[in-house]
């Protein structure tokens, strides 16, 4: 049974909850991500999307820094953790990503878009999608 770890990006962009609007919205454009951890001395602290930089941040002001708008309240899974229970975790949360947690710091991303290419988990990762799309007021 294949684990987070084997499917998970290792490589991850974050910043830190100090970072400017400006700052992260250009490591998601260089990186052509639309999500970034924030971390503080290795653990995840929130989690700021491009979504969260536009509804939160731009249409209050152009100057700021993550803290005021990103969510803090992360979920997030263990490396060791199957596919299986990656996409529930997504569908139950409604999250397209999910940070990789080991021992209390992180070690990797998880995407929707991993578990889709991943033959075995195309279905869960379908059933994932379906249950995230559903307006929150339905679960």
């Amino acid at each position: 049974m294949m684990k987070v770890r084997d499917i998970m990006s290792t490589n991850v962009e974050t910043c830190s909850n100090q970072d400017s609007f400006q700052q992260v919205a250009s490591k998601m454009q260089s990186m052509n991500i639309g999500a970034v951890p924030v971390v503080e001395n290795g653990q995840v602290v929130g989690m700021v999307t491009d979504r969260d930089l536009v509804t939160r941040g731009l249409t209050q002001s152009t100057q700021g820094n993550v803290s005021q708008v990103m969510s803090n309240n992360v979920v997030t899974i263990s490396p060791d953790a199957s596919l299986q229970e990656a996409s529930a975790l997504m569908a139950q949360n409604q999250v397209r990503r999910l940070p990789v947690v080991e021992n209390g710091q992180l070690v990797g991303m998880l995407a929707l878009g991993d578990l889709a290419v991943q033959q075995q988990s195309d279905e869960s990762a379908g059933d994932a999608l379906s249950n995230i799309s559903v307006p929150s007021q339905l679960h």
